[in-house]
């Protein structure tokens, strides 16, 4: 069965009981998808890290190291 198949018949049954229709397929999706991220972001705040910034500024120092004084 697929999964439209199956949302019609989820759709179906609801009606004939009464209850609330289920969302259509695809509709949580994005919000699935960034979950992951919202994870990671408590997960650095409990460790006390910052949350937000961290890849853009370490791909920053290793694109453009700093000049080495003393030469």
């Amino acid at each position: 069965m697929s999964i439209t198949q199956q949302y019609f018949l989820d759709t179906h049954r609801a009606q004939r009981l009464g209850e609330t229709p289920p969302p259509p397929p695809g509709t949580h999706d994005w919000r699935t998808a960034r979950e992951p991220c919202g994870y990671w972001q408590f997960r650095a705040v409990v460790a006390g890290r910052p949350a937000q910034g961290r890849l853009r500024r370490a791909l920053g120092r290793w694109l453009r190291p700093r000049a080495r004084s003393g030469w």
